[in-house]
């Protein structure tokens, strides 16, 4: 080979070159590969390309028979172009035909050939063909060739994912990347959307953001932002709590290990030497590593790829100057959203007008995330192994969140198909509409009281669209999580006044602030903890930082002056950590009227049961407070200890199974002999089947999402009280026979006005 480093150089920027001419994709991919033959002196170099029905294609070469283009074609692990393509890896022979994967296709007349060197095309890890080079002389190609012809391969990626290929490939023979693909998720979040992908940790770059002008200024980009990137890991290590020994600070520890890998910025600094950008040099080491972890069979390997990618990630994020979240403007009018992971804050950063689904691969339904989503009218789903390596920025892309069905590059029939559903379901929506002022009442009389959850002014309209009766759970952490820095009391205060003005009269319920776990404030030091969701999280925060708590109870009372307030705690495990809550609530009170202010005309104090432990002292509660809520997504998670972030165990246990419902019925049996109101708020009352089973159990007031209330009205209106308590008898009993969940799952389903 020409040259360490030179040659690749060269050939790089002939490869732009050739790209940017205005010729077919065959000439393109004829030119490349006699570009290639003759930068590494080779005397065959061929390219093939996957395609959607899983064959391997010859789309040029320069050295074999021209003839033999578009004709010969292998199946995946068939030869040595598929055994390349199959295990996603270089294969160096100097004795190609001495191997046993070696497969002779005579119209070629390949041969003569003896040495052979094989990369697969790979982007995010999937094999998209495979780049062959061959001499006639036995010899074993250099790692530097090796290197060379891998770089190379991620510029080919480039051109078969832009869709270029398509125009000369036969119907049904088109490359595997532009082929439609359905996936089969877990519904998250109701709705329909149709729309392009955006990728929410984008990994594509443009063409002409591949290829390096300036090595030397490539190597000092890529240097600087490594060394940024493990500054910002050594500071996050040294903040507070993090810095104690203990599990999760060897986590912490390892993540940084790779960070400081010396392997892994040789890898990104030589494939820069090369003639790559730095940003292309770190998606091609991410690409070749992901490949490799993606086949593995050891669990822990396939677990560390999450930490190698979020890795990569805030490197690309760093070189590309996106550090503080997604740039709006590359986002489309009718956005799909697609993240592996994502924080609620995080897809707060987004503007909802432009989001018309979210794809997520790791969230269960009662993620904080989804809730959100679900709070924003967002379809989603979710739980689709590998969908963010899938799918290419700009794919058109719909989500069906009723079915958790996901089409990337869907055929037009599929999309007339869901264009009919879209259009369905806008009918079905106005009859909702046209029935919004009626109601909620069985068909033997019996009168529901339909409350929506909410937490953002997107959602005041809400209210009025839906009929709903009011507020019975407003999420006030959500002004905290979309704000850059700590709220004052009078931007808390002008908020929780307009939600108030907004409701026009109807009851509003404020929930104090409910931070942790997965839901963290960017201005705030987080504690690093083992298990968060069982940690340093809602009320215990609020007790342990009692300004927080008294501002916010400060601000809630001087925007309900004259009004009737609404507040209750979350997560409340204990009766004494209500006691000491309503004891800051007093104080607080007590300070504004020492200084005039005009006070609440009613002020009601309520709890959330979330926590097991208070069902047992729920007596000494029940005296204390004005109503309880019933924060279903928590109480369900402790209750089977599962956590409900984590899709392995979020489904695991039937929340309608008679453990479940046995504590419910304990509740609201408690609540009535003690004439206190319940609500039942969370994804357990949005669902018709739970509304079903709550209601039978004698709940009557339940908190929804605003997309959950004419679903739910048309239920109740369709059904009676009797017909539910029977079916909720039968469940509390065990359903020994199956029919009561048959009868539920019917009774879901009736709603007709």
């Amino acid at each position: 080979m020409r040259g360490a480093y030179g040659g690749p150089r060269v050939l790089l920027r002939r490869l732009r070159e050739v790209m940017a001419e205005p010729v077919t994709a065959q000439e393109k991919l004829d030119r490349i590969v006699i570009l290639i033959a003759a930068n590494m002196v080779a005397e065959v170099c061929s390219s093939y390309v996957l395609r959607v029905d899983g064959e391997l294609e010859l789309y040029a070469t320069e050295g074999l028979n021209p003839g033999a283009v578009h004709q010969t074609t292998l199946a995946r692990g068939e030869g040595l172009v598929g055994l390349v393509a199959q295990q996603a890896e270089p294969l160096n022979l100097s004795d190609a035909q001495a191997h046993p994967s070696y497969s002779y296709k005579p119209e070629t007349g390949e041969e003569i050939y003896h040495s052979f060197l094989g990369v697969p095309i790979l982007r995010a890890g999937n094999t998209l063909g495979v780049l062959v080079v061959q001499n006639k002389a036995h010899r074993t190609y250099s790692e530097e060739e090796v290197e060379a012809l891998q770089t190379t391969a991620m510029v080919m990626a480039e051109m078969i994912a832009s869709g270029e290929l398509s125009a000369i490939a036969r119907p049904g023979a088109e490359p595997a990347v532009q082929r439609p693909l359905h996936a089969q998720g877990v519904p998250l979040a109701e709705g329909i959307g149709l729309g392009y992908a955006v990728l929410h940790e984008p990994r594509s770059l443009a063409t002409e953001n591949l290829i390096a002008e300036d090595v030397n200024v490539e190597v000092q980009r890529l240097d600087d932002a490594v060394a940024k990137l493990r500054h910002s890991l050594d500071e996050l290590l040294e903040q507070g709590d993090v810095a104690r020994q203990g599990e999760h600070r060897e986590v912490l520890e390892a993540f940084r290990m790779f960070a400081h890998d010396r392997g892994w910025v040789r890898r990104m600094r030589e494939a820069v030497l090369q003639g790559l950008t730095a940003e292309a040099a770190v998606e091609r080491v991410q690409s070749d590593t992901r490949a490799r972890m993606m086949r593995a069979t050891e669990p822990f390997m396939r677990e560390r790829l999450h930490d190698l990618d979020d890795l990569a990630n805030r490197l690309l994020r760093v070189l590309t100057g996106r550090e503080h979240g997604p740039n709006v403007q590359d986002m489309p009018e009718n956005a799909i959203l697609v993240a592996r992971n994502m924080a609620p804050a995080a897809l707060l950063d987004y503007e909802r007008a432009r989001l018309r689904g979210l794809i997520i691969e790791e969230a269960g339904p009662t993620s904080h995330v989804i809730i959100i989503a679900r709070a924003l009218g967002i379809a989603t789903a979710g739980q689709v192994p590998n969908i963010a390596s899938l799918i290419e920025s700009g794919d058109p892309v719909i989500v069906d969140g009723n079915t958790g069905d996901v089409h990337v590059r869907p055929p037009e029939d599929v999309q007339l198909s869901y264009v009919d559903k879209v259009r369905l379901r806008a009918r079905r929506q106005a009859l909702f509409q046209e029935h919004r002022d009626e109601p909620a009442v069985t068909r033997d009389g019996e009168t529901v009281k339909l409350m929506l959850n909410a937490g953002l002014m997107v959602d005041m309209p809400s209210l009025a669209e839906t009929g709903a009766n009011g507020i019975g759970l407003f999420r006030t952490e959500l002004q905290f999580m979309v704000s850059p820095t700590l709220p004052r009391a009078g931007e808390q205060e002008s908020l929780y006044g307009t939600v108030l003005d907004l409701a026009d009269g109807k009851p509003v319920t404020f929930r104090t602030l409910d931070i942790g776990g997965d839901k963290v404030l960017p201005y705030l030091r987080t504690v690093d903890e083992e298990n968060p969701a069982l940690g340093w999280r809602a009320i215990r925060f609020g007790l342990d930082r009692p300004g927080i708590l008294r501002s916010q109870v400060r601000a809630l009372a001087r925007a309900s002056a004259g009004r009737d307030l609404r507040m209750m705690f979350p997560m409340i495990a204990t009766v004494s950590e209500f006691d000491e809550a309503r004891g800051l609530v007093e104080k607080e009170l007590t300070h504004l009227r020492k200084w005039g202010h005009q006070l609440p005309e009613r002020m009601l104090l309520g709890a959330m049961v979330e926590v097991p432990s208070i069902l047992f002292e729920l007596d000494e509660l029940l005296e204390r407070v004005d109503f309880i809520s019933v924060g279903s997504n928590d109480l369900i998670q402790f209750m089977f200890a599962a956590d409900r972030g984590n899709p392995r165990v979020a489904d695991r246990f039937d929340p309608l199974g008679p453990a479940m419902l046995r504590a419910f019925k304990q509740i609201i049996d408690k609540a009535q002999a003690a004439g206190k109101p319940v609500t039942v708020c969370g994804e357990m009352a949005s669902r018709a089947t739970g509304a079903v089973a709550l209601l039978g159990m004698g709940f009557r007031s339940l908190s929804v999402a605003a997309s959950s209330v004419g679903p739910l009205k048309a239920m109740i209106r369709s059904n009676t009280i009797a017909d539910m308590q029977d079916v909720a008898a039968r469940l509390l009993a065990g359903d020994p026979d199956g029919s009561a969940h048959e009868d539920l799952l019917r009774m879901a389903q009736t709603a007709e006005f």
